[in-house]
């Protein structure tokens, strides 16, 4: 099938199936006598799976990895379970840190007065939070 059978097929777009040839996720497709590429029943299959790797959340690298353990059949599932959990675990930190993020937004829009007057606690916040460059000079409201 050609690239854009292959993209209907595993719900991946071609620009992604042409990158992940590019970065080794797939191997390089057949080609036609005209140059075209050519995709079997077993690219897809590899496309949907890494394809769910995605959604999950998985780097490339990641993907990688698991697609190394998929295709090795003398390997163990402990290695496969502890890529995931070492997955889980780094998700995990990204939630708890988009929760604190969370919260830290929350306190500054209760700050926030909301109205016609042009301060605002979010923007003074974000300006302080300038990683020790010297904010410009700003002309204070009345």
């Amino acid at each position: 099938m050609n690239i854009g059978e292959a993209s209907r097929a595993s719900n991946v777009s071609a620009k992604m199936i042409r990158y992940y040839e590019q970065i080794g996720l797939i191997p390089p497709a057949a080609r036609t006598e005209s140059g075209y590429r050519s995709y079997a029943q077993t690219d897809v299959h590899r496309l949907r799976f890494i394809s769910r790797a995605r959604d999950l959340g998985f780097s490339v690298a990641e993907i990688g990895d698991l697609l190394n353990l998929w295709n090795d059949q003398s390997r163990q599932s402990a290695d496969v379970k502890r890529l995931a959990e070492a997955h889980i675990a780094e998700l995990d930190r990204r939630i708890d840190n988009m929760r604190q993020l969370a919260g830290t937004l929350r306190t500054l829009v209760g700050q926030c007065a909301g109205d016609e007057r042009p301060d605002c606690p979010i923007l003074d916040s974000l300006e302080r939070s300038g990683h020790g460059c010297a904010a410009p000079e700003r002309r204070q409201s009345p």
